[in-house]
């Protein structure tokens, strides 16, 4: 099901998010990314997406999706600052809830993103690292417009090594209807 950036809503993370971050960290959410984190790890990425939504210089943004239908929380999405060989740029996280997958919110939260981000007029590009083997987020960034520059080592968490898909997103292009 294709939707549309309209069909979701991006709030700012905030200290109220805690429990969505916990029921993310589920064993299946975290099958691409080295697994589940520890208590003390979660509430130090609680503390990191808190810290970086209440930035207003333009580093990242952390949000909670939320179905414009129904009010729910349906997952989570990023971007922040990165370096891409030598340059910097933004790159983009997300994780929809197993009750809401295969639905279109990954799709359309990342939509929503690249327009924040292309509103910051801060980087020029916005990279994704999907492990190869994750078919759903590598399919979202087909779907949304990256172009798939191949594959990549990187290690995710630290001390973790995968390989990766280097997606990446031209936010001076305008954008497609």
């Amino acid at each position: 099901m294709e939707m549309n950036a309209s069909a979701v809503r991006l709030e700012p993370w905030s200290e109220d998010d805690f429990e969505l971050l916990r029921a993310a960290n589920a064993p299946e959410m975290t099958e691409y990314l080295g697994g589940p984190e520890s208590a003390e790890q979660l509430l130090a990425r609680h503390r990191r997406y808190v810290n970086l939504s209440a930035d207003p210089a333009g580093s990242g943004k952390v949000y909670r999706v939320v179905a414009v239908e129904t009010g729910e929380s349906v997952g989570t999405i990023g971007f922040w600052e990165q370096t891409e060989d030598g340059q910097e740029v933004y790159e983009a996280g997300w994780g929809v809830l197993p009750a809401f997958q295969g639905r279109g919110f990954a799709t359309a939260a990342i939509l929503a993103v690249v327009d924040v981000a292309r509103a910051e007029r801060r980087h020029r590009y916005l990279h994704a690292f999907p492990k190869v083997t994750n078919g759903p987020s590598n399919g979202v960034c087909r779907k949304a417009g990256f172009e798939l520059l191949g594959g990549c080592d990187i290690e995710y968490p630290p001390g973790n090594p995968i390989r990766a898909n280097n997606w990446r997103l031209d936010l001076e292009r305008a954008p497609t209807s």
